[in-house]
């Protein structure tokens, strides 16, 4: 199934990551997944509030809360640099799907990065 919302199939997710030597790309790629697979969800699911694309944007955080083990395996991890591009992504997201109105550290409120 691809992304129907343009906007969101024309945007290169994680790329400061992607261009960032620390970070490796085998790594970055599942993040990406995550973010693509959070868009397929929110086009199926079409949450109808905020609340209900929480629920959405904290299950994608709970993914990228299982690669910080890779990244550390990897000699990287989620810092500073990757939370912010991160969260970046996830603002984005919400911005797309139309809840620009939509709180970044709620969107990733169950981080342990």
């Amino acid at each position: 199934m691809a992304i129907a919302n343009k906007k969101v199939a024309a945007h290169s997710f994680l790329q400061g990551m992607y261009s960032d030597g620390y970070f490796p790309d085998h790594v970055v790629d599942k993040g990406r997944d995550t973010l693509l697979r959070l868009c397929l969800r929110i086009e199926a699911e079409r949450p109808a509030n905020v609340a209900a694309l929480y629920v959405l944007t904290q299950a994608a955080t709970e993914e990228f809360n299982s690669l910080e083990e890779e990244f550390e395996a990897a000699g990287s991890e989620i810092e500073t640099i990757a939370r912010e591009i991160i969260a970046e992504d996830f603002w984005f997201v919400a911005s797309a799907y139309g809840f620009s109105g939509a709180d970044v550290e709620e969107l990733i409120a169950t981080r342990d990065w």
